[in-house]
């Protein structure tokens, strides 16, 4: 594991120790980002991503956070990370040319237990 997903995880560590799971995914975003601001670790919000398709652009696909714009991360807060989840972040990584990415549930009880990692 590098060191900026270790960084990444610790913030969502911290972040889940206070606030437990149960909040909506909206609250682990605002405090992730705060958490991240906190040991001066760059970070969007709700990044817009275009798809094309046939040469069109379409719009509305947002990233949670990207990380030092080089990592998504991509929030939940459910009892189990679903399948789909997966498939949405390999076409973030697809549609962005990054190359890595984080699902984080705060939905767990244990958050090591929520976090998956992807790379292409």
């Amino acid at each position: 594991m590098d060191v900026a997903t270790q960084k990444i995880i610790g913030a969502a560590i911290e972040v889940h120790r206070i606030l437990s799971p149960g909040l909506l995914e909206m609250i682990y975003s605002q405090a992730l980002a705060a958490e991240f601001e906190e040991r001066g670790i760059q970070c969007e919000r709700e990044v817009e991503v275009d798809v094309e398709y046939k040469g069109r652009i379409l719009k509305g696909q947002r990233i949670d956070l990207l990380v030092e714009k080089q990592i998504i991360v991509e929030l939940k807060s459910v009892r189990h990370i679903p399948e789909i989840a997966t498939a949405q972040v390999l076409s973030y990584l697809k549609a962005t040319g990054l190359r890595r990415a984080l699902i984080i549930n705060f939905g767990e009880k244990r958050l090591v237990d929520g976090v998956q990692r992807i790379s292409l």
